[in-house]
């Protein structure tokens, strides 16, 4: 069984339960250069990721324990100190390689001399019952290595990486992923109901459009990674070397192309993950001019049109819903900006602050047309400005045009003007909101 651990789909009425998962990523060398083996998944109805191209692998099985007294060169004591869990760490060794066998009919298994079995060498005949035999469950597989002598080979598998599904997924997979090479004496024999055909691929070919592979997010990321490496040598030595693998966790979110998984190192990632931590729905990975986003319950943020750098800029309404407000950054206030911004007024606004300094009287003259009861304040760092549930304290801002900065300080969100970065704030504000970025967090001191 192969799972998904990063593509969109339709969210569930309700969170369902993150289920352990193990997957083994097969490699060899070929004429120009690193392989990895792929495996197309059927088509299936009810399968959100049919058709796509995959790794093999699949669920932990509450039977993979029994597995333990069968797994060669590995104990679990050390399995679980590699992958990090207090115990049950060889349960995703066993794991990944019955379920390697299962699909793609690759054993890693070695003889009482400590190499890997020749299946290649073994009767059709023999084979096939076997992998018929193995699919029945853990128990046969277990009886399956008895009665030859083997011993799964958990210690030629490197631990590779670690993903968890976003939230907001129907299914999410908390999946521990592994690199092997491929054993000589053996072939490739997709079970032809789960996984119908195989494929050895550059990882740099696999992910190339021009190739038209259906790939899950998780599978496009690791083949991006693969492609670095020349080698199973090489690969295999980089992995056993890693020291730290931390646990990747994409967010789903929307914007011009649909909804997507984000991953970690995008800009959007962080205030995705502030506005949206459940995956309910609400998080943006792009900036669209007239976007109206609530980053918390006293702020609400409107990207109005490309300035004259050509980035969107953003303006933001500090106060609750219905109560007095203040609004920051309004400017350039071009008629379309200035027309979703008063559509998008939580409340009465009282207030038009900048970050910036501005000689543009044309505009403030149409901001005091659109809010003649607001008052065009430039409080000096130090002052307080309270807006009932929501209070403005303003810091000095950094050198050249910003002239000050704005803490939200219930929120502790910095509306911080210009990208160049924050003043100090003693360490006040949680969450950084610039003119022309994502919402970005900052370190709790």
């Amino acid at each position: 069984m192969t799972t998904s651990t990063s593509d969109a789909t339709p969210r569930p009425a309700s969170p369902r339960p993150v289920r352990t998962a193990a997957t083994l990523i097969v490699l060899r060398d070929g004429s120009h250069g690193l392989e990895v083996l792929m495996l197309r998944r059927a088509e299936k109805a009810d399968d959100q990721n049919s058709g796509a191209s995959v790794f093999p692998g699949g669920v932990i099985d509450a039977h993979d324990r029994s597995l333990h007294g069968h797994c060669g060169g590995l104990d679990d004591s050390a399995a679980s100190e590699r992958l990090a869990v207090p115990q049950g760490g060889l349960d995703y060794y066993a794991a990944a390689i019955r379920e390697c066998f299962e699909e793609a009919g690759v054993l890693f298994a070695a003889d009482g001399t400590g190499r890997l079995v020749a299946l290649d060498k073994l009767p059709p005949a023999q084979l096939a019952a076997m992998r018929d035999e193995a699919e029945q469950g853990t128990d046969a597989l277990i009886s399956l290595c008895d009665r030859h002598g083997w011993q799964l080979a958990a210690d030629r598998l490197a631990y590779f990486t670690h993903w968890l599904t976003p939230p907001g997924m129907p299914r999410r997979f908390d999946t521990r992923f592994f690199l092997a090479p491929m054993p000589e004496a053996q072939s490739v024999r997709p079970d032809g109901r789960e996984t119908v055909e195989h494929m050895w691929l550059r990882p740099a070919e696999a992910v190339a459009p021009a190739r038209g592979l259906k790939l899950m997010n998780v599978t496009r990321r690791i083949l991006e990674q693969l492609a670095h490496f020349a080698s199973t040598a090489e690969l295999m030595a980089h992995a056993r070397g890693l020291t730290h693998i931390p646990r990747i966790m994409p967010r789903l979110a929307d914007g011009p192309a649909g909804r997507r998984p984000v991953n970690m190192e995008e800009p959007a990632y962080e205030e995705v993950g502030h506005v949206d931590p459940d995956g309910k729905g609400g998080g943006r990975y792009a900036h669209e001019a007239g976007l109206v986003m609530r980053l918390s319950a006293r702020v609400l943020r409107v990207t109005g049109e490309a300035d004259a750098s050509g980035a969107l800029a953003h303006s933001y309404f500090v106060g609750v819903a219905g109560g007095d407000c203040a609004l920051v950054d309004a400017l350039p206030a071009s008629p379309g900006h200035l027309a979703a911004l008063v559509a998008a007024a939580p409340g009465r606004v009282r207030w038009l602050l900048s970050t910036q300094a501005t000689t543009e009287e044309e505009k403030k003259h149409a901001l005091h047309e659109a809010w003649p009861n607001a008052s065009i304040a430039s409080p000096a760092p130090g002052e307080q400005i309270d807006l009932g549930d929501a209070t403005l304290r303003v810091l000095p801002g950094t050198g050249g045009a910003p002239t000050c900065q704005f803490l939200q300080v219930e929120d502790r969100m910095l509306l911080a003007g210009l990208d160049a970065g924050p003043a100090a704030d003693d360490g006040q504000a949680r969450w950084i909101a610039l003119r022309h970025g994502f919402l970005r967090s900052r370190p709790t001191p």
